[in-house]
């Protein structure tokens, strides 16, 4: 997709925006359009199997459910699938009836993407917009935006949402670090990392990275790319946690539209609920990056931070405690 592309998509997804003034203020636009990005993307993403994952889904009906998402997760070739009888389009046929119809359609679909739009709140926001008689015009229009694979491909759908996301915060007024690294930086960051690695070349190498503050997971996205350009044959596996509902439901969604495995993604602080570190199931990981918030304070996980600094356990905070308003020298012990 050329920048000229890019921009005008992104321009496009902005635009509509307009449509919600009134019924909600500047720093809100957010919540309307990223999930309703990731619908369509998926949306578009389905179009080509859609028929074939209905009349299989009928022949499964009497099935265990997991065999019924296993065998439909074949067809497309991806981890989301839906078996609503609606479309993103088909969603507009009745007006008065959107709003229901748009949930039965996100009810249809495989639970990874139905986790995903609840960490949204995305059903708060569709009562809302259709108490405000704003769902229906903001459905048609993103309806006639094309989110192809064909015409946006993984890697720019990646970015998309990374500038979505940074407008929002923006509008919101939210330090840029909070969500999102700036590509550049991070690039710079995993090409110190990995420039001396050696074996990255060889047959059938396994490399696995972990961002403990992983945001919407650009580190992760851009490190994995930076790896698969030296080996595309590669298998690199993505871990990452963060506390932010909102920032963790687009991290999924991104690893989800590229097909690729989103479970070693937790929705958890990683002070005090660390997936990948408790007791005698400590994982361990070939690289680490991370962009941790700055100027965060850790008062309210003092308690637990603390007893955990008592005790010794695994080394973390090892070095002693910052002051209670460094959250990121924190983050980086």
């Amino acid at each position: 997709m050329s920048p000229k592309t890019h921009t005008q998509l992104l321009n496009f997804i902005w635009e509509i925006c307009n449509l919600l003034r009134g019924a909600y203020k500047r720093n809100e636009y957010r919540k309307v359009i990223l999930p309703l990005t990731v619908l369509r993307r998926f949306d578009c993403l389905l179009e080509p199997t859609r028929e074939a994952v209905r009349r299989r889904y009928q022949q499964l009906k009497k099935h265990p459910e997991l065999v019924r998402w296993a065998a439909l997760r074949e067809i497309t070739g991806s981890p989301v699938v839906n078996v609503s009888p609606f479309s993103f389009a088909s969603v507009l046929d009745d007006p008065d009836q959107t709003a229901p119809n748009l949930n039965a359609y996100i009810a249809g679909f495989s639970p990874e993407v139905r986790e995903v739009m609840e960490k949204f709140a995305f059903e708060e926001q569709i009562e809302k917009m259709r108490r405000k008689n704003r769902l229906f015009l903001v459905l048609q229009r993103f309806a006639n935006l094309d989110l192809s694979p064909k015409r946006v491909d993984n890697l720019q759908m990646g970015y998309l949402f990374e500038e979505l996301i940074r407008l929002g915060a923006e509008q919101a007024n939210e330090e840029a670090g909070e969500h999102f690294t700036p590509r550049e930086v991070i690039r710079l960051m995993v090409n110190l990392l990995v420039h001396s690695e050696g074996d990255l070349a060889k047959p059938g190498v396994v490399r696995t990275i972990y961002d403990p503050a992983c945001g919407t997971g650009g580190m992760l996205s851009v490190a994995e790319q930076h790896i698969r350009k030296q080996n595309d044959q590669a298998r690199v596996l993505l871990y990452g946690q963060d506390d932010d509902d909102e920032v963790w439901a687009v991290c999924r969604s991104d690893l989800l539209i590229k097909g690729e495995d989103a479970e070693n993604i937790h929705l958890a602080d990683t002070f005090t609920d660390d997936r990948f570190g408790a007791g005698a199931e400590i994982q361990s990981f070939h690289y680490l990056l991370a962009n941790p918030p700055f100027g965060v304070e850790w008062k309210n996980q003092e308690t637990e931070i603390r007893r955990e600094a008592e005790t010794g356990h695994a080394g973390r905070f090892g070095a002693g405690l910052p002051r209670i308003s460094d959250g990121s020298l924190l983050f980086l012990q």
